[in-house]
């Protein structure tokens, strides 16, 4: 399985055989993903010791998160799916950032993502990738405000909650947790994971079905609304 991670300032590129991970390159640089992603692919299918004909399949991101990346990240998945001839599996951001934090301990477990606007993306997860809240577009008070109610201890992680940890924890005390900065960027393993279990589960489609997850309009698209 080769997964795609570009819905952030993050590019990833893994690949993965029964859940193993075998090759995984990340960067998280000021280069646009259209010069790292290609590079990384080939970097780790030549890592990893395969060729693309013995790819199952491929998992990438949908979102939510910046517009641009998603949209390089889908394009590189559909066109390399559409010329090798492979199935693709598309993996909210949220839960593949949720994903790398469900097996820490008790409590909720809720991935952020830095937003313009003064928001965030979040989602809030237990007991695993059981998703309970969210996917949303919300200001940062609101989200520690809504994560109060559940009145348990919460696991964040994200890039999100490492810019806003200082409302965090002054909303939520000791009841907020926050996951090492490793844990903090999305990781092609996540998503070749991921997208694994939805092969795995039938859950595979054509190209032209990996589709992104906005969960609201673009600046420029609201604009244009206006008009």
């Amino acid at each position: 399985m080769l997964g795609i991670e570009a819905a952030t300032s993050v590019a990833s590129a893994a690949v993965a055989l029964d859940d193993v991970l075998v090759a995984e390159r990340t960067v998280n640089n000021k280069r646009t993903h259209s010069v790292n992603l290609l590079p990384m692919i080939k970097g780790v299918l030549e890592e990893a010791g395969i060729e693309h004909t013995q790819l199952g399949g491929i998992a990438a991101s949908i979102g939510p998160g910046s517009f641009t990346g998603l949209r390089i990240g889908l394009a590189t998945a559909r066109t390399l799916a559409q010329a090798w001839g492979l199935p693709v599996a598309g993996i909210e951001t949220l839960e593949a950032i949720a994903c790398l934090c469900q097996a820490r301990g008790a409590g909720l477990t809720c991935p952020v993502i830095t937003a313009r606007k003064n928001e965030v993306y979040s989602a809030v997860y237990e007991n695993g990738l059981r998703r309970v809240a969210g996917p949303a577009a919300i200001p940062p008070v609101d989200l520690a405000l809504k994560l109060k109610k559940f009145e348990q201890p919460v696991t964040l992680l994200g890039d999100g909650a490492l810019t806003y940890r200082e409302i965090f924890e002054e909303h939520l005390g000791g009841a907020a947790l926050f996951a090492p900065g490793e844990l903090c960027l999305p990781r092609g393993a996540s998503i070749a994971s991921l997208g694994s279990s939805r092969f795995k589960a039938g859950q595979g489609g054509n190209y032209s079905s990996l589709r992104p997850f906005y969960l609201r309009l673009s600046e420029a698209e609201s604009k244009w609304l206006q008009k």
